[in-house]
């Protein structure tokens, strides 16, 4: 998700190439201050980013490793500004979120994709449709939340959004919900009326925090506008929408620092699951191109249960993997959001996120083709793919419209990644995933980062 930025970083670590060579330091910090100003960074930012890693990497003696530890550091203290991480939960349920942010934002479908988020998480969540001004927002919640299956709360027969808090809140408590998001009111643009209504639900819901949906695409305006909210109603955190647009992404380096409130979650997509949390100390890796496998870990594990993942590594290392399995690691997939989101998380394969970022496992050519492959072939063929012969995939392509030459590639490839996955399933393989990784060194081959 931060290919531009990445890039500013990795391109300016090349530059380094060896021990106290000042000249190539000067290089690393032109080059990087260039692009981060090309990436709508702001200026600011980026001068006091620059000073502290020159300085820092002077104490420490120049060289790539001393480099990438200032950046490394500065980073961290630019994007840790305090305050909390992630989704905080309430002592006492139901926890409470005010949901605010300017029309067009994103907001409501910020909403539904934190309701997803902590529905995935076991919780029991609430959303209450409070913003009144716009006539379709109540039924935009009304799509999402039958989508996710989360339940909604909305009031036809009041247009005033206090009311409607207020009685949300009582049947929150009276059906034991563990949180309650309460999708507000926005405007085209900050204005009286806007803060006075928000002003009043936020007295109503007495919320746990406010969060604040910043659009990415608007750039600085963003942290303009946020800084606004802040002042005016206080905000305990920023959410910040349409980052997988084509928005620079520079706004997401600056916007906790500038209004010193902390960046919570970055949406990544269009779908529920396009969601992440922001953590500093996780960014700052995946800036410099070095992944997130934790966060990839939590990924995994909210959407693949652990028994069938044991049930499928068996089959998988006795090469008893077969098309019904293919069909359900989809389906798993799919809940773990964009693919250019996970292959980013990956350490060494944050380039290739870049190559695959319009990648959509639902709308894939290619993956379709393959759902009708399977569609078409016999209960055994399915669990049996050993049982393909010549006349049976005739039969097969005819039943799917594709040609033979299409379905006999589809079944080898298969095939291959059926060995490749039984390969590294085995004690050694996670060596051998190691050492592939470590072939690729990371970004332009760089190595690990330092400790």
């Amino acid at each position: 998700m931060f290919g531009t930025l990445t890039d500013s970083f990795t391109n300016a670590i090349k530059k380094i190439r060896f021990h106290d060579d000042d000249k190539a330091l000067s290089k690393a910090l032109n080059e990087l201050k260039k692009n981060l100003l090309k990436a709508d960074v702001n200026h600011k930012v980026v001068k006091e980013l620059i000073q502290k890693v020159q300085l820092r990497t002077k104490e420490k003696g120049i060289g790539k490793d001393q480099f990438l530890e200032a950046l490394r550091e500065t980073l961290n203290e630019l994007l840790d500004v305090g305050g909390n991480r992630g989704f905080v939960f309430a002592p006492n349920p139901p926890t409470v979120i005010l949901m605010t942010g300017l029309q067009g934002s994103g907001k409501t479908t910020t909403t539904g994709k934190l309701a997803n988020y902590l529905k995935n998480k076991g919780k029991k969540v609430l959303v209450v449709a409070a913003d009144l001004q716009r006539l379709a927002a109540v039924e935009q919640l009304r799509q999402i939340t039958a989508q996710i299956e989360v339940e909604l709360y909305d009031d036809e027969s009041t247009k005033n959004p206090v009311e409607v808090v207020k009685a949300a809140l009582n049947y929150a408590d009276s059906k034991i919900f563990d949180v309650v998001l309460i999708d507000t009111a926005g405007r085209l643009a900050i204005d009286e009326e806007l803060m006075g209504e928000l002003e009043n639900v936020k007295k109503a819901a007495n919320p746990d925090e406010i969060f604040y949906v910043a659009d990415s695409l608007t750039g600085q305006d963003a942290v303009r506008t946020a800084t606004s909210f802040k002042e005016k109603i206080g905000i305990d955190g920023v959410i910040l929408s349409k980052y997988d647009g084509d928005a620079k992404g520079g706004v997401a380096l600056g916007l906790s620092s500038q209004v010193q409130v902390p960046l919570r979650f970055i949406g990544l997509g269009e779908k529920m699951e396009d969601l992440e949390v922001f953590l500093p100390e996780r960014i700052v890796n995946r800036l410099m191109g070095f992944g997130d496998v934790e966060g990839l870990a939590e990924k995994v594990t909210n959407v693949i249960d652990e028994k069938q993942a044991k049930k499928l590594t068996k089959k998988i290392q006795k090469g008893k993997f077969n098309f019904n399995d293919f069909l359900e690691q989809m389906e798993q997939m799919k809940k773990m959001g964009s693919m250019s989101s996970i292959m980013g998380m990956i350490p060494g394969m944050g380039n290739m996120s870049k190559a695959i970022k319009d990648f959509d496992f639902e709308n894939s050519g290619e993956l379709k083709n393959i759902k009708a492959m399977v569609a078409s072939m016999t209960k055994k063929e399915r669990e049996n793919p050993d049982l393909l012969n010549n006349s049976r995939k005739q039969r097969i392509a005819k039943g799917c419209g594709l040609d033979i030459v299409e379905i006999n590639r589809m079944i080898k490839q298969f095939k291959n990644a059926g060995k490749m996955a039984k390969k590294f399933s085995g004690k050694n393989g996670m060596k051998q995933l190691q050492s592939m990784m470590g072939q690729m060194g990371g970004p332009g081959g760089m190595g690990g980062l330092p400790r």
